[in-house]
């Protein structure tokens, strides 16, 4: 492999360095920073154009002049190492091993930016996939390929929640060899004190790799983590046959670093100041996601972002929305209110929620159940708004009952311990231990077989 030394750095400006000079340079090409020191930097080809290059460098470049420095381009791109090994493991934004365990012995170099995957060769997302959580099982299936985002807010507790699911989350199948891959970007020090010890304590690290970008880490190494994360998810997915569940958070702090980087390019903003290229950027993220014809293993995503000021029509939100396959939206009345998970279940949707229940999947009854709660829960969310305009001896008999209905749904049904884990059936039958609060009448979207057989009384 041929390689490149210049000491021709015309500018440095935020973390990017032009070199002018250059031949035989290739976007994304890997460079070797030596400075008259002695010490070493990495960098990343961000740009090439006729005989200048455009260098992101991964640790800052503080300290740097233009004078004091050789770059050397390294004709590859950022690589990472690969085996089966890596599971239990915890490493940085870069893919080192920050566990005080020994060096991963690659079984083969990967580049971290994938491979395009054939859209002929996808194979449909159709099995279901217990969180353990009931409002994501039973309303919001997640689905075996599929890519579900957490929409929340700052100050609640998504953290406690994708940790709880990196717990919990398993295939119904037994005999499913099953993983988790866990990437944070631009979190506190707290918050990755928080993951690592849950994981360890819980023993959910045995089948875990983790991936830890802190705040005050560069935020260039912020853009390369979550891909990191997706190239050992593709490894023991296609190779290892492993269903793996890939968890990213805080995808907004990823973008924040992709208008950094954006705004030190001089490049011409988007909406908010984001690049134009947003969009573009997350799908080649969210996209790495899902099921393969002819492979055992599959890939299932589920980024977690905080939108700014709650507002769903922010950019990275927004645009999440149109790639990905529904959102898990969470409420700050809920949490206000002291129940976790604070899910707001109207708003919240999985666009693939009946491709992976029914018979063989989940249970018969649970499309019918699903559709039942969703439209009595409203109702009864309509009927406590009307009361509030109009006072409660305004509303019917009926519609008291949907008041109390909807009160015993986020008590019973949405609360649930953090450390509780519920079967599809726990949901079901709480389920139905709800709707045995409004009379059968009332049951409209429920087949009468499954009245007789799951209704309260029945029993």
């Amino acid at each position: 492999m041929v390689t490149k030394e210049y000491r021709t750095v015309k500018e440095i400006i935020g973390p990017l360095m032009l070199i002018e000079g250059v031949g035989g340079i290739t976007y994304g090409e890997l460079t070797d920073i030596r400075l008259d020191d002695g010490t070493m930097r990495r960098g990343r080809v961000l740009e090439v154009h006729r005989d200048r290059a455009v260098v992101q460098v991964f640790e800052g470049t503080s300290g740097l002049a233009p004078q004091g420095v050789t770059v050397k381009f390294l004709g590859k791109g950022v690589e990472l190492g690969v085996s089966g090994d890596i599971l239990g493991r915890v490493f940085d934004g870069f893919g080192r091993p920050i566990d005080d365990g020994p060096p991963i012995i690659p079984e083969k170099w990967l580049n971290i930016n994938g491979n395009p995957m054939n859209p002929y060769s996808r194979d449909y997302p159709n099995e279901f996939i217990q969180t353990g959580i009931s409002t994501i099982d039973l309303l919001n299936p997640l689905v075996r390929g599929q890519k579900l985002p957490f929409f929340s807010g700052s100050g609640l507790p998504h953290s406690r929640m994708a940790a709880q699911v990196a717990r919990q989350a398993r295939v119904l199948k037994t005999g499913e060899k099953f993983a988790v891959i866990f990437a944070t970007m631009g979190i506190t020090f707290e918050e990755a004190e928080f993951f690592i010890n849950d994981f360890r304590r819980t023993g959910a690290l045995e089948r875990a790799v983790l991936f830890i970008n802190l705040a005050d880490d560069p935020a260039i190494e912020r853009i390369a983590v979550p891909r990191m994360a997706l190239t050992v998810a593709e490894f023991l997915a296609y190779e290892k046959d492993m269903h793996v569940l890939v968890i990213l958070t805080d995808l907004t702090n990823y973008c924040e670093a992709l208008r950094e980087i954006s705004a030190a390019r001089k490049e011409v903003p988007g909406r908010r100041g984001y690049p134009g290229y947003l969009y573009t950027d997350l799908s080649t993220i969210y996209e790495r996601a899902g099921r393969i014809k002819g492979k055992m293993g599959s890939i299932t995503q589920l980024p977690v972002l905080t939108m700014p000021e709650d507002d769903k029509t922010h950019p990275i939100p927004d645009l999440t929305g149109y790639i990905t396959e529904g959102q898990i939206i969470l409420s700050r009345s809920l949490h206000a209110q002291g129940i976790y998970p604070p899910v707001d279940v109207l708003p919240s949707l999985s666009r693939l929620k009946d491709k992976g229940i029914g018979v063989g999947k989940t249970r018969e009854d649970h499309a019918n159940v699903m559709n039942q709660l969703y439209a009595a829960y409203a109702r009864g969310k309509n009927a406590k708004e009307l009361a509030v305009v109009l006072g409660e001896s305004a509303l019917s008999d009926i519609d008291l009952l949907y008041v109390k209905f909807a009160d015993a749904f986020e008590d019973r049904f949405i609360r649930q311990g953090e450390d509780e884990n519920r079967s599809i059936e726990d949901s079901l039958r709480i389920g139905w231990e709800l709707l045995g609060l409004l009379p059968k009448s009332e049951l409209k979207r429920i087949r009468p077989e499954f009245i007789e057989k799951y209704y309260p009384e029945n029993k």
